[in-house]
């Protein structure tokens, strides 16, 4: 699918940088209030530095992942602008 995840690059604030297989790249932000249930571990910025690309999903240790078709829609609709989800750019 285009929307595989092809590189990911954890930042400091919880900010992914992501690389799809069709080349649209982009920020993601990772806000602590978003961080609830199975993704409360990643406000651990340790654990969330261990990011890593688990069959075109951005995942991490302990069964933890991201719906990548959900970051592909959110990155082209602002024409692979740098982008967050509180709609600040950085």
């Amino acid at each position: 699918m285009n929307w595989d995840v092809v590189e990911v690059r954890p930042e400091s604030g919880g900010i992914l940088f992501v690389r799809f297989k069709d080349g649209l790249s982009g920020k993601i932000e990772l806000r602590p209030e978003q961080l609830t249930g199975v993704l409360a571990p990643l406000r651990e910025p340790a654990l969330f530095q261990q990011a890593f690309i688990d069959m075109g999903a951005v995942a991490w240790p302990g069964d933890i992942d991201l719906a990548p078709d959900a970051m592909y829609k959110e990155i082209a609709r602002n024409n692979a602008a740098v982008v967050v989800t509180t709609g600040r750019r950085i």
